[in-house]
């Protein structure tokens, strides 16, 4: 069959042969043994509905076999004998083109080359999964290889409830992930439901299948390494020879090297698994492999005489490294974590003095040991850093859940008020106040067409758009602006492309819609093929986590989600393409709300309206609720929109002299 016909099919005519357990794949970790006898088996009925009656008997036991072993059901026998990657846009089954484009960004999630355990369907993070099961995939390119331009396909936690009747200006996918009652919202809750097959963590760009690899996070972390720099260090001071000591090489944390190198300093990585450190290697992420103390001590200390600019790769436990460069003397500049702690006790982060293998052991067998394990790995790493940091290290959150999950461990990271934490978060310190209250955030595009000469000529349409608008920017944005024209003039040098021909950057509405626009046209005039847009859902307005992208909201609404859920209904009646809502992302299931959006230009009138409508609330939004929180920089940045758009009026805050509350209790 072709690739075509086999979309086209969905669940095969014939039960397809039992195939061989692939061990050269990246697989996930086993997960916990969770369900009670009777909850193994309505997850086995569970699994079978996909399915005709006559395979049921050979496919329970199979299905069974897979909990038992793994802790899942991921129907690996009906993994597609095709590739897997981002095909050309025309390559797709379609009766519409917004449909073919949702198929492409499917399988770019699934692209062995970009996703973290591509057979386990889980794009990054360790658990951020784009479909429960190899049958929702069949299903969901079945489903969208047939649909029209008055349907919409509905997505529940990876399962494609159905194709409904909706019209040509509705989305053509709505999508939630883990929308648990909030009661249900503990990690424990998340292992049960996804074993039962009714539930998934989606992440963030994973599950709204707006993911396109490790470039989105480069990015990203590009800005926030060089900020923190040069909150150290002399004005005209460059971060060559300086050290940024961070871990994690898998998934999104594998863009860190990378960004270190553009940022322009010596990055010290550390990851407990081999095959996770030496993929990064061989994509040219990370400059060196070195699997010995005494190795990396030898070559960090020569890197920081010699003044280099260099990314290394340490195979082995980042809280020995920062144990180890204490007592020898290494100075760190900038200090971080990049693991997923927001599963600890699944994979996420692995305690130092346990191998890889016996820690995976662990995790299985004996799971209230790993916890202990992981509680008192956190406390040493959380000491070690804080040796560091009275010598004068910056050390920031990442978003990550480090600091929640060291606080929780008992480890010694509160501040003086036994509130706070007493390092900042990312978003608090730097990306907060410097680029989301302006309105900057992850706006990415990705040429459905495959072909790099279109992402060229899209790199020089944003850098010479952008230049534009630097032209007539006031002085507060005017730095945001440079990084970015930087960062674009510089992209294909960089070699950022896994995977879809994608691109990302940091802009505000004005600078989006514009790019936008000149994409649209320069698809309606032939020059290059339709363009999907999206953007993390890490950016001003898709994300309410009071850890990460909301740890600069003071007014005490960083716990709720108006925002995020006003982002995803405010997007769908705007005009994207595909919406999507989600229950977690990297800060842990419970800890956050996320929504985030797809669009295809395709170079119609129609797409013009919808991106200037859509993109301008979609970043608007979260201005309004920032300045709302009296943030100064949301202020100037909503008040200066409003002057540029009358027909945006937005409450404003009237600021409080504290002097009047003093005496008031």
């Amino acid at each position: 069959m072709t690739f075509k016909e086999q979309i086209l099919q969905g669940i095969p005519n014939e039960l397809p042969a039992k195939k061989a357990y692939n061990i050269e794949a990246n697989h996930a970790p086993k997960r916990k043994d969770i369900l009670s006898i009777e909850e193994k088996q309505l997850a086995i009925k569970n699994a079978l509905r996909y399915f005709p009656k006559e395979w049921h008997k050979e496919l329970a036991k199979e299905f069974a076999q897979e909990l038992k072993e793994f802790g899942r059901i991921y129907m690996y026998r009906f993994i597609p004998d095709y590739k897997m990657y981002a095909r050309p846009i025309s390559e797709y089954p379609a009766q519409c083109q917004q449909a073919a484009a949702i198929m492409l960004m499917i399988q770019n999630n699934l692209d062995p080359a970009v996703a973290q355990h591509p057979e386990e369907l889980i794009t990054y993070g360790g658990n951020g999964a784009v479909f429960q099961n190899w049958a929702q995939y069949l299903l969901t390119m079945q489903y969208l290889s047939t649909m029209t331009n008055e349907q919409t396909l509905h997505m529940y936690s990876g399962h494609p409830m159905g194709l409904f009747p909706s019209s040509k200006d509705a989305p053509r996918v709505v999508v939630t992930n883990g929308m648990v009652i909030p009661n249900y919202s503990k990690p424990d809750d998340w292992e049960r439901f996804n074993a039962l097959g009714v539930s998934q963590y989606g992440q963030m760009t994973a599950g709204s299948y707006m993911y396109i690899g490790p470039q989105g996070i480069v990015h990203g972390t590009t800005i926030t390494v060089m900020n923190a720099f040069r909150k150290i260090l002399s004005k005209g001071e460059e971060p060559k020879g300086k050290v940024f000591l961070t871990a994690g090489l898998g998934g999104m944390s594998g863009a860190q090297p990378k960004a270190g190198n553009i940022a322009g300093c010596i990055t010290v990585c550390a990851e407990v698994n081999p095959a996770a450190a030496k993929k990064r290697h061989s994509q040219g992420w990370v400059d060196e492999l070195i699997d010995s103390m005494e190795a990396l001590l030898s070559r960090v200390k020569a890197a920081q005489e010699k003044n280099e600019i260099v990314s290394i790769a340490f195979i082995g436990n980042v809280v020995d490294v920062w144990e180890q460069f204490d007592k020898e003397g290494v100075f760190v500049h900038v200090g971080s974590d990049q693991t997923s702690l927001h599963i600890p006790w699944t994979g996420g982060y692995y305690p130092v003095g346990v191998s890889y293998e016996e820690a995976n052991r662990l995790i299985r067998e004996e799971p209230d040991v790993f916890k202990e394990k992981v509680q008192v790995s956190l406390r040493r790493h959380a000491a070690a850093i804080n040796k560091h940091t009275a010598k004068g290290t910056y050390f920031f959150d990442y978003g990550n859940a480090f600091l929640l999950e060291a606080s929780r461990a008992g480890a010694d990271v509160m501040a003086v008020n036994g509130k706070d934490f007493k390092y900042p978060s990312y978003v608090q310190d730097i990306l907060g106040p410097m680029c989301f209250d302006y309105g900057f955030g992850p706006f990415r595009w990705v040429c459905t067409s495959g072909n790099p000469a279109d992402l060229d000529r899209t790199d020089e349409i944003a850098m010479k758009v952008l230049q534009e608008i630097m032209d007539n920017s006031p002085e507060e944005i005017q730095m945001q602006m440079h990084d970015n024209i930087t960062w674009i003039r510089d992209a294909k040098k960089n070699r950022l492309v896994v995977g879809s021909q994608a691109r990302i950057l940091y802009a505000d509405a004005e600078g989006r819609a514009k790019i936008a626009r000149a994409f649209n046209n320069e698809v309606a005039l032939g020059n290059i093929g339709p363009v999907v847009l999206g953007r993390d859902h890490h950016d001003v307005s898709g994300t309410d986590s009071p850890y990460r992208e909301t740890s600069n909201i003071y007014d005490g609404s960083r716990y709720t989600a108006d925002m995020a859920i006003q982002n995803v209904i405010g997007d769908s009646f705007r005009g994207a393409t595909w919406v999507s809502i989600h229950n977690g992302g990297g800060v842990g299931w419970g800890e956050v709300i996320n929504g985030g959006f797809g669009m295809l230009l395709d170079g119609s009138s129609e797409a013009e309206k919808r991106l200037e409508k859509m993109l301008f609330y979609d970043v608007n939004n979260g201005i309004a609720r920032r300045s709302w929180a009296r943030n100064k920089e949301a202020r100037f940045a909503i008040e200066r929109e409003m002057k540029r758009s009358p027909e945006l009026k937005v409450t404003l805050p009237t600021l409080v002299d504290d002097v009047l509350l003093k005496d008031l209790f």
